[in-house]
């Protein structure tokens, strides 16, 4: 029943921000900063995701195969390849250093 209780408040609370996201006026998100800040945030959650999901099993952090497709995904990017060919390069090199890696 634990299961169900945390369900129902989170469901609560995805409404709840919903709403309050509906109540900001419209001058508020006119500012400058505001924009700037929209901008920029989808990016940086981005990031930390990515790392997030690249350095860490569990509790530990590791560096592994998936470090080696970030570094290749991001030289391809560097190289402004198009988005397959960066998306391509990091599930390659992964492939790769797993496979000698065993």
């Amino acid at each position: 029943m634990n299961v169900w209780i945390a369900i129902g408040i989170t469901v609560v609370g995805c409404y709840a921000v919903k709403l309050a996201g509906l109540l900001v006026p419209a001058g508020a998100l006119e500012r400058p900063t505001v924009q700037k800040l929209a901008a920029l945030l989808p990016v940086a959650l981005l990031a930390a995701l990515t790392a997030q999901q690249t350095f860490s099993t569990g509790d530990a952090l590791v560096i592994d195969a998936r470090a080696a497709g970030l570094a290749a995904a991001a030289v391809a990017l560097l190289l402004r390849a198009p988005f397959l060919v960066v998306v391509g390069a990091a599930v390659l090199v992964t492939a790769g250093v797993r496979a000698l890696g065993g």
